[in-house]
């Protein structure tokens, strides 16, 4: 009887995760830990620059230096892989400093202009350098067979942990500091009690980013992402002003869509492991396309904007569990696959910058109906 209660629960997770609790557990916890982390300290970020008075000018020029060097992080993190011998080794200084760089709002007054640009300059060069490698991690420990599951649980743990943390309602800088930092702490607390295995680079299958570019599935799968980024996150404040006007405010629109995209991550995760990812992949564009032509033929419609809701809301269950952590490790096919994430990562990148800095004046411009 106790062999059995004991293999019982150790069955139910091989069925769940495809693999045992403590391999699932350590990716799982790393990239839900970093993602949490980097949403939170954006919109940390963001609430600052909105407060502090800053013009237009100034703000653009922090989220653009945000944004590029993100970006440029991102990409270099690959080339730094090659210098180090283990994921785990740089993955544990990573989070270290991380939570270091969380406290530094205690020790500076970050509402002034010079020091939120250099703020906003580390945090977003420390989460580029190291949000590949958790990536990589994440690839290297899952396989085929089960990445997919693994990555819609793991955006599920993002979800709840943002929404934890959004709760909270917390405005004071120096609380806002301390939740990061301590955020940051439990995901290093939680490694070193679960002591994940040794996870080695491999020295040998380094690939330039040139040699991946001109791989034809790859070009295909980045090419239809980078597209459809830029068209849904441009569609954005055009759609949010038709919900202020039919609810009285987006709140309730984004509070659904991410409670959706949530729920189907995890479904879709599954589906994709049996069913192939490019079915889902295009599953999701068909539900997208059948959202935004509603929204076209029936603008003034509550019937219209509920449809689309809800559609666009399991859409993006599709596409956070497919683009952002299953498909880039897939087609590195046992390599490194830091380069593949970097890559993958800059057209959601570049669109979330577009909707910053071109998105109010795009709604201003551009009917529901044109959409």
């Amino acid at each position: 009887m106790y062999t059995y209660a004991v293999t019982m629960p150790k069955q139910a997770c091989k069925t769940i995760f495809g693999t045992s609790l403590k391999v699932a557990a350590v990716p799982i916890i790393m990239v839900a830990n970093a993602l949490i982390w980097y949403f939170y300290y954006f919109g940390f970020v963001g609430d600052i620059i909105n407060t502090a008075g800053f013009s237009n000018v100034e703000s653009l020029t922090i989220w653009g230096i945000s944004f590029l060097v993100l970006a440029l992080s991102a990409l270099f993190s690959a080339t730094l892989l090659n210098r180090t011998k283990s994921r785990n080794t740089f993955l544990f200084y990573w989070l270290s400093v991380g939570v270091i760089f969380s406290l530094i709002p205690l020790a500076i007054d970050i509402t002034q202009l010079n020091l939120i640009i250099i703020f906003s300059f580390f945090g977003n060069m420390y989460f580029g350098l190291g949000m590949p490698i958790c990536f990589g991690y994440f690839a290297t420990v899952t396989e085929a067979r089960n990445r997919s599951r693994m990555s819609g649980i793991t955006f599920l743990c993002v979800f709840l942990g943002f929404f934890f943390l959004s709760v909270l309602n917390i405005n004071e800088i120096a609380l806002n500091s301390l939740v990061l930092a301590v955020w940051k702490f439990s995901g290093f607390a939680a490694l070193l009690l679960i002591k994940p295995e040794e996870e080695k680079v491999f020295q040998s299958s380094r690939e330039s980013y040139i040699s991946i570019l001109k791989k034809r599935p790859f070009l295909l799968y980045f090419t239809s992402w980078l597209m459809f980024s830029v068209v849904n996150y441009l569609a954005i404040p055009i759609i949010s002003n038709s919900f202020t006007k039919v609810f009285g405010s987006d709140t309730f629109m984004y509070i659904l869509e991410s409670v959706l995209a949530a729920g189907f991550a995890v479904v879709f995760g599954f589906l994709g492991d049996y069913v192939g990812r490019k079915r889902l992949t295009v599953t999701g564009f068909i539900l997208l396309g059948v959202g935004y032509a509603s929204l076209g033929l029936f603008p003034k419609s509550i019937t219209g904007q509920w449809f689309y809701l809800i559609v666009d809301g399991i859409a993006w269950g599709a596409f956070y569990t497919i683009f952002l952590m299953t498909l880039w490790g897939d087609l590195a096919d046992g390599r490194n696959s830091e380069k593949y994430y970097a890559i993958g990562s800059l057209p959601y990148l570049f669109s979330n910058f577009m909707l910053i800095s071109m998105g109010s004046y795009i709604s201003d411009l551009v009917a529901q109906s044109a959409i």
